[in-house]
């Protein structure tokens, strides 16, 4: 064999668990009844042929954990490129997205650290103190993220901390799908939707999954291009890989400048590699400008960007589950689950109740997509949103994604505090872990401010209610 098989080898087995996710979802009530998405299905049908049948024919787990974190960044490219929708307010409503996520960073990571602490002062003396940072890792920024930091703090004497990441990931994934389906439908319920979107869930085709014979199909996306010269999704693509081509040049660049600070900065750099989607999302809009600027942006289609972010997001999912080491997972699975039911429990009730005071228009919407980038990553998220928005003809997901640029420039400080529990957990110096505890109240706070200053007079109305009427 003169050629590397590894990349198809993966896909196939993926693709072959699609499929037969496909077909569950069509066939079986369970799974139309909650909605759960088809790559959520397969990964899970995946989950134990990686970790007990594969391997016995040499084929591992290590190689997944890479396609997650290349695709979630594929994914960020893709949204970012569509033309953005207009929309009354959209910079508060811009602004309030991005409050709502730093705010979920904070609250998730002080949360985590603080059962962790518990734990660690009863049943798991020997847990590592960054244990629960891998909460907000894994539920609200991603699984590649949650892998790459992970097991970047092998460094600090941490092994697990890549897989333990990748299972709070997954579990994400099934809080998002079951708290978002039941979330939709108390929202029918309650009257903070119109039921006319009920319409569409109901439909034969968005419980099985599939459209029926005969139906009426709907565009998936358009022609840019004459094909005698080039596909027009191949134009669509390419200009995603220069994008990704051109976010890997300026993190090696990123890097190679802040080795000249010392540990401290190699330390930054490698985590800015953790969160490389964020720069893959601002090098996504500067590429759209400059094709804006030179009368060029024509040549991209939102409804072909959109397929391809979905691609990305499908296979993303169900390598992200599969990767799972179900012997780290269970050893540590107690924590994991406790920290993970109370924290989805409060995203649950904060989320909507904030959602509703602070958006200006889709703020059901928004509030779902919130939801699902805060327990399940940005992937539920947009699967989540898909189901009301199946085009993403709101301005919701481009929102969200222009929202994430302001993320990135306020997460800084986050970003520099995630290893200091790891530090105190290598050095035994406490005062890394007060520091941590120290950024993370200020983000909360800060947050607390922000989100007065945007929801002005409606911020703490009638607080004993979790959804505030347009009325009230």
């Amino acid at each position: 064999m003169l050629f590397s098989w590894q990349f198809y080898i993966h896909a196939g087995i993926i693709a072959s668990a699609l499929v037969l996710g496909t077909l569950l979802r069509a066939k079986l009530r369970f799974f139309q009844r909650f909605l759960i998405p088809v790559p959520i299905i397969s990964g899970f049908i995946l989950l134990p042929f990686y970790n007990y049948l594969l391997p016995l024919i040499g084929i591992g787990q290590e190689y997944l954990g890479e396609i997650a974190y290349h695709l979630l960044s594929i994914s960020f490219i893709s949204l970012a490129m569509r033309p953005t929708v207009k929309s009354p307010g959209r910079t508060r409503n811009r602004l309030g997205l991005s409050m709502m996520i730093i705010g979920q960073y904070g609250f998730q990571a002080m949360f985590g650290l603080l059962l962790t602490l518990l734990f660690m002062g009863t049943f798991m003396p020997g847990l590592f103190h960054s244990f629960g940072f891998l909460f907000p890792l894994g539920f609200a920024l991603g699984p590649g993220q949650a892998y790459a930091i992970g097991e970047g703090w092998r460094v600090f004497g941490i092994e697990d901390a890549g897989n333990v990441g990748l299972t709070f990931a997954a579990i994400g994934f099934i809080m998002a799908s079951f708290g978002g389906i039941f979330l939709i439908h108390h929202g029918v319920k309650k009257h903070w939707i119109s039921p006319d979107y009920m319409k569409s869930i109901r439909g034969e085709d968005v419980r099985t999954g599939v459209f029926p014979r005969g139906s009426r199909l709907q565009p998936g996306s358009y022609q840019t291009t004459q094909t005698e010269a080039i596909d027009s999704l191949t134009a669509n693509v390419i200009f995603v890989l220069v994008t990704y081509l051109l976010t890997y040049l300026f993190l090696n660049g990123i890097s190679y400048l802040l080795a000249f600070i010392g540990p401290t900065g190699v330390e930054l750099a490698t985590n800015l590699w953790g969160i490389s989607f964020i720069f893959a999302a601002m090098m996504a809009m500067l590429v759209r400008a400059l094709l804006e600027r030179f009368n060029a942006d024509h040549i991209l289609d939102a409804r072909t960007l959109s397929r391809v972010s979905g691609i990305s997001v499908d296979i993303m999912v169900t390598s992200s589950i599969a990767a799972i080491s179900l012997v780290v997972a269970m050893k540590y699975i107690i924590p994991i689950l406790i920290i993970t039911g109370l924290g989805t429990l409060i995203i649950l009730t904060v989320v909507p109740w904030m959602g509703s005071r602070l958006f200006t228009d889709h703020r059901f919407l928004r509030s779902l997509i919130i939801f699902g980038v805060s327990t399940g990553t940005l992937t539920t998220g947009l699967a989540l949103l898909r189901v009301l928005d199946p085009e993403f003809e709101t301005p919701v997901a481009s929102d969200y994604t222009y929202a994430s640029a302001v993320t990135f420039a306020v997460a800084i400080p986050f970003i520099l505090a995630i290893n200091f529990p790891a530090k105190a957990f290598q050095t035994g110096d406490m005062r890394w872990l007060a520091a941590a505890f120290a950024v993370l109240g200020a983000y909360m706070l800060a947050s607390l401010l922000w989100y007065r200053a945007l929801g002005r007079e409606r911020a703490f109305q009638n607080p004993g209610t979790i959804w505030l009427k347009n009325g009230e």
